[in-house]
């Protein structure tokens, strides 16, 4: 057999065990070569494997050792099923190249199929259907590169036997495709039900053979011999069974009424009334489709009535209930549905918040379960991709605040009710002669020229401001206080921001995260908290490389006490001038 050439070195391995991790699988697949990654597909919401994964090895030589020698071997109790990873999803479901073998006896595995089907040419998948117990049920599927090596595998092996069974070979045809719905020629089995215990097989036969020539017939008893009141009739043609389905299906016999009927697999009875529920559910969203509404938060003496009472003046209700568990208590939610959608509208408006009582209700519009599953999912999806950006950020050196990541959430500080929008003195702009500190104005704070406004500080509308576009200065270290430098031309590039965020940017992002830890410990310090903001100025214009740390709590207040000395010395200076 040729192993078919693949420009991916990637595989995939099924019919995992739901316990096997990634780690796990890494230590089995590495022993055939390096790997480069292994991934567990998991469900979006309970995060549980799906029972499957993608193994990707570095070289293409590596994937293919591990395609011979470790296809169906078991890993934690179960025979793994290896393929190629395929990329492009038409080809699986085009069926070409698929054949489906029937007739299989017990004793016949994956591998065994696999080895039978292989002299025939290069196979993609080979999968034997099995129970909840992992035992074969009987027959399975064969998926070839090429469609000339299955046609050639059916005309070699259909009707050949297989550990002594007689088997059925043929080309795979989809569920949509295959017969099996009343309107298919080709089915001759039919069900009556409903038969009065009087009806013996003699009996049972000679109400269908009219119809034609019946080839089996069975009527079901129970122990003590004595019929269960229904049976199965075979025909030799389909017409026959129909014209028999026809006459006598709701026919009045011995007093009752029987059922006729085309007679199905568990399977299909199963996928029918699956569909059918299906429909019916889908019919169902669709009617109530922007009329139902969902109310939470609800007191637990509040019943259908009261609900009702308390939505009526938003139009006519058609269904109001307050959904209970096993043993009539109310759950605190339920449901309002409206005749037209405006009506809707105008509830989740008007009552949305209203008060019952002592509690507020929650209204919404009824989600399906689909709609908040995808939610929940996107939640998910965004939360976990924050925690990588920001996983990633602290790989590359940049460790600390979140700030660093791009596309990390960002923190900002709350507007303090009673306070008007202040400025952070020291960033980009003229320097001070002072050492970076802003000349005092009444009240003790003066915009700052270049600043960026935060809560907390001066009077929103500073006089001098000028948006950064003077020359920086050279760097100046404030005497008693070398850890603060006041360079913004100056920048490390180990710790740059993100090629997006320009400097202005990334210290805007750092003082609103910094300016509220600041007030915190400065109210706890009994200080005033009205210095946070100039304290804020002088710590964003460190060196970035002494701010990769910032966040840590430690760090942070030995900087805030360092500020708090400089400021101290520099009012001392102040009041000697």
């Amino acid at each position: 057999m040729n192993t078919p050439t693949y420009a991916s070195a990637s595989l995939y391995v099924g019919d995992l065990n739901p316990d096997i991790n990634e780690t796990q699988l890494f230590e089995i697949f590495k022993q055939i070569g390096p790997v480069a990654s292994i991934r567990v597909c998991r469900d979006a919401v309970t995060r549980r494997s799906l029972g499957y994964a993608y193994v990707n090895y570095h070289a293409l030589a590596d994937a293919e050792r591990a395609l011979d020698l470790m296809n169906y071997k078991e890993i934690k109790g179960r025979p793994c099923r290896i393929m190629w990873s395929q990329r492009d999803p038409s080809l699986r479901r085009s069926g070409s190249g698929n054949i489906f073998i029937k007739n299989l006896d017990k004793s016949i595995d994956q591998k065994i199929l696999f080895d039978t089907f292989a002299s025939f040419g290069n196979i993609l998948s080979c999968k034997i259907s099995v129970d909840e117990l992992g035992n074969s049920k009987g027959f399975g599927f064969v998926h070839y590169e090429t469609q000339e090596a299955a046609d050639e595998a059916v005309k070699q092996t259909n009707g050949k036997l297989l550990n002594g069974k007689k088997a059925f070979v043929g080309p795979f045809v989809p569920r949509k495709d295959r017969s099996g719905n009343d309107e298919s020629p080709k089915w001759t089995n039919i069900y009556v039900k409903n038969l009065s215990k009087d009806v013996d097989d003699a009996k049972f036969l000679e109400m269908f053979s009219k119809f034609g020539q019946i080839t089996s017939s069975v009527l079901q008893k129970d122990d003590t011999g004595g019929s269960k009141g229904f049976g199965f009739l075979n025909y030799e043609e389909h017409e026959q069974a129909k014209a028999a389905i026809d006459e006598m299906n709701g026919k009045e016999i011995d007093g009752s009424p029987i059922y006729v009927g085309r007679a199905q697999k568990k399977g299909e009875r199963e996928r029918e009334l699956k569909d059918m529920f299906e429909k019916l559910k889908r019919e169902r969203m669709s009617k109530f489709q922007g009329v139902n509404l969902y109310v939470k938060n609800l007191e637990e003496s509040v019943d259908d009535a009261k609900l009702r009472q308390e939505f009526s003046n938003s139009g006519t209700i058609t269904s109001a209930k307050v959904m209970r568990d096993e043993k009539g208590a109310s759950k605190g939610f339920g449901f309002v549905c409206f005749a037209t959608p405006d009506e809707a509208t105008k509830a989740v408006t008007e009552m949305n918040g209203k008060m019952i009582g002592s509690k507020p209700i929650y209204v919404a519009l009824a989600q399906r379960k689909e709609a908040r599953r995808a939610q929940l999912e996107a939640n998910h999806a965004q939360k976990v991709n924050g925690i990588r950006l920001q996983q990633q950020a602290q790989a590359s050196g940049m460790t600390g605040s979140p700030i660093y990541a791009t596309g990390a959430p960002v923190f900002y500080a709350q507007p303090v009710v009673g306070r008007q929008n202040f400025v952070y003195p020291g960033m980009p702009g003229p320097r001070f002669p002072t050492g970076g500190f802003p000349p005092r104005g009444p009240g003790g704070y003066q915009p700052m020229p270049g600043g960026y406004r935060v809560p907390g500080g001066a009077p929103r509308g500073g006089k001098g401001r000028n948006p950064g576009k003077m020359p920086g200065r050279p760097a100046q270290t404030v005497p008693g206080y070398p850890g603060i430098k006041y360079n913004p031309n100056v920048r490390n590039p180990q710790a740059a921001p993100a090629p997006e965020e320009s400097d202005g940017e990334r210290k805007q992002m750092l003082g609103e995260t910094l300016y509220p830890l600041i007030s915190n410990v400065l109210k706890g310090m009994n200080k005033e908290e009205e210095l946070a903001g100039k304290i804020t100025g002088m710590i964003i214009e460190l060196d970035p490389a002494e701010l990769v740390n910032i966040m840590d709590s430690e760090v942070l207040n030995k900087k805030i006490t360092e500020a708090l000395d400089v400021l101290a010395a520099h009012s001392t200076t102040d009041e000697k001038q």
